[in-house]
């Protein structure tokens, strides 16, 4: 069958171009007579998958040179441990931001081990609707880190300008905008992603650590959750997911060859969230934006549809006739409700013009 448009929210849509060289090097990698999936991952021709992806990730986001790309398994959610467990320190504490769902999980991982965690800012009260406003953050020198969720999955809201932590290091879970425009390193201190929004398939996250920072670790840690064993050894401490690493790299050099790079790929994004984002503005009300209109998400758009729908048969209706169109995983969380276009780094700005189109006739026939 003809590919459908995949506005799941991930694992996520991924380019036609690097599934279709995946394909072709499945069986037999560049004539080696086996799968990359099958060499040895301390073997030349992964080491050049493996190291390639790194590099064109620096390249990408211009990242500076003391910084390390990691890659590391767990998913986000090994993250929301790892960071407190490496880099709060006794005696110090960490400010957090509640934006949502993945903000929340992330606390709660911190409070599980005893970490002094200060929340500065929610938007919990109107359901994560918005970017909380942050109040001014001060060097008191005992704050370690201060910590975002900058898209919001699940809520549909997305940071448009990082947070002003004077110096003191910014951990960023990027997991769903993640190269989906240029980065300030400004303030970074670690910036992390699961893979499976917009940067490869799942099974590998990749983390951007300033190396400074591996100084706050200590021998209590296990080895497995220091950065600094997956910093010392490339990533190679123990087999890594090397075919996810593999399409990594593809996806990377698409971002590079095809679209141009990050300030091309913000473009891109810009265009398709707006496409869709037009369609609910001008709808009369028939379709409800979850999100504020300063705080919206280029990345995971969510809406209700504002006639009367309690018992959600309508919604049902536009499920049902969307995929109908070809247009896939438009269910919203449970959170919400509703609907949730996904329009990740890879979804193509013709899946955006279909799902607009299709909304507009699906409004003026259900009006």
């Amino acid at each position: 069958m003809d590919r459908v448009f995949n506005f799941n929210p991930g694992p996520s849509t991924l380019p036609v171009e690097a599934l279709e060289k995946a394909a072709k090097d499945l069986v037999n990698y560049q004539g080696s007579g086996m799968s990359i999936m099958e060499h040895s991952h301390r073997g030349k021709e992964y080491e050049a998958v493996h190291n390639g992806a790194i590099a064109l990730i620096k390249e990408l986001y211009n990242i500076p040179e003391n910084f390390d790309v990691l890659f590391i398994q767990g998913g986000a959610s090994l993250q929301f441990a790892m960071i407190p467990m490496c880099f709060l320190r006794d005696g110090k504490k960490a400010l957090y931001v509640n934006s949502g769902t993945w903000s929340k999980k992330a606390i709660k991982e911190a409070k599980i081990q005893g970490k002094n965690i200060e929340v500065i800012a929610t938007s919990e009260d109107t359901n994560f609707d918005r970017i909380p406003e942050i109040p001014e953050i001060k060097d008191t020198g005992d704050i370690d880190y201060v910590y975002i969720t900058a898209n919001n999955t699940i809520f549909g809201t997305e940071y448009h300008k990082l947070p002003e932590t004077n110096g003191i290091p910014l951990v960023i879970d990027a997991s769903s905008d993640a190269l989906s425009k240029p980065v300030d390193w400004k303030n970074i201190g670690v910036l992390f992603a699961g893979a499976q929004k917009n940067i490869g398939p799942s099974g590998v996250t990749v983390a951007i650590v300033r190396k400074d920072l591996y100084e706050r670790e200590n021998d209590k840690i296990p080895t497995m959750l220091r950065y600094s064993t997956f910093a010392e050894n490339n990533s190679l401490y123990n087999t890594p997911p090397t075919w996810s690493i593999y399409m990594v790299n593809l996806v990377m050099d698409w971002v590079k060859n095809t679209i141009g790079g990050l300030e091309k790929m913000a473009e891109r994004n810009q265009k398709k969230a707006a496409l869709v984002y037009d369609v609910i503005d001008s709808s009369n009300g028939f379709y409800k934006g979850h999100a504020q209109k300063d705080s919206r998400s280029l990345m995971n758009i969510t809406f209700t549809l504002g006639k009367d729908d309690a018992e959600g048969t309508l919604s049902k209706k536009f499920i049902e006739e969307a995929k109908a169109a070809g247009l896939y995983g438009l269910k919203g969380h449970r959170s919400v409700g509703g609907m949730r276009a996904s329009t990740y780094n890879a979804m193509p700005v013709e899946g955006c013009e279909k799902l607009a189109a299709f909304m507009k006739d699906f409004a003026k026939a259900n009006s």
